[in-house]
């Protein structure tokens, strides 16, 4: 199991929303690269990045300060929010990033997910967001009927081979995450979960580690200094075990 530290973007700060509301933003940096740094320093390997005003607006809002968290470190870094087309992972991927994630794309536009899933199948990753076990859109402001699990499995079918899931309740208010979700999604044969939002408290990475998740991302709990990063890392380097 990976850990992924994470790090938001909007207008070229770091900053973290709550339940995916952009009317409560914390900021934490204006200065992305040195977030990025810190994190390898602390023992990272990879990094979740999030374009939130691309995921937004459609546009590739933060692309200079992306450029510049992987000019500056030596980490994989994935890199979702305003991805929809494939001048945009062309570019994001001649930049030097490790994967892509389409999100908003994947609901609205799925044989253009399928197509890149075949061009790229080790750089491309689905974002899948949901609210209440239903997917959300358009920087999770938008709720489809699509249920979270069987999305999950038209994209395995796709020849998409990882998903990134999270729930957005959960993202940002340092409750612990949806282990139940996880547990129904890790159950999905020949399917990588990465597990994204709430994880907040050391006991849980066992449980993940258990459930069978392949990687979890971790958020505000770093930035608030609820979990350590070097103790995630040596963590899940045991499987998980404390």
């Amino acid at each position: 199991m990976e850990i992924f530290p994470a790090i938001d973007l909007s207008g070229g700060r770091v900053v973290r929303l709550t339940k995916g509301d952009y009317n409560q933003m914390a900021v934490y940096s204006d200065n992305p690269a040195a977030v990025a740094q810190d994190f390898e320093r602390q023992g990272a390997r990879y990094l979740h990045v999030v374009d939130l005003d691309g995921a937004k607006d459609g546009r590739l809002t933060n692309f200079a300060a992306v450029a510049e968290i992987v000019r500056s470190c030596g980490l994989r870094v994935e890199v979702g929010g305003g991805i929809r087309t494939e001048e945009r992972i062309q570019k994001y991927l001649e930049l030097g990033v490790w994967r892509v994630i389409l999100g908003t794309v994947a609901v609205r536009d799925f044989a253009f997910v399928q197509r890149m899933a075949a061009k790229y199948p080790e750089q491309i990753v689905v974002g899948i967001d949901a609210r209440g076990g239903r997917v959300a859109v358009a920087g999770w402001l938008e709720e489809t009927e699509l249920l979270a699990p069987d999305f999950c499995r038209r994209c395995l079918e796709a020849g998409v081979r990882t998903v990134i899931v999270t729930d957005i309740d959960k993202d940002g208010v340092l409750g612990g995450a949806n282990l139940q979700l996880y547990r129904e999604l890790a159950q999905i044969e020949g399917l990588q979960v990465v597990a994204s939002g709430g994880v907040s408290f050391a006991d849980e990475l066992p449980a993940l580690a258990e459930i069978g998740v392949a990687g979890v991302i971790i958020g505000k709990a770093l930035y608030s200094g609820r979990l350590s990063l070097p103790d995630c890392l040596a963590q899940a380097a045991r499987g998980g075990r404390p």
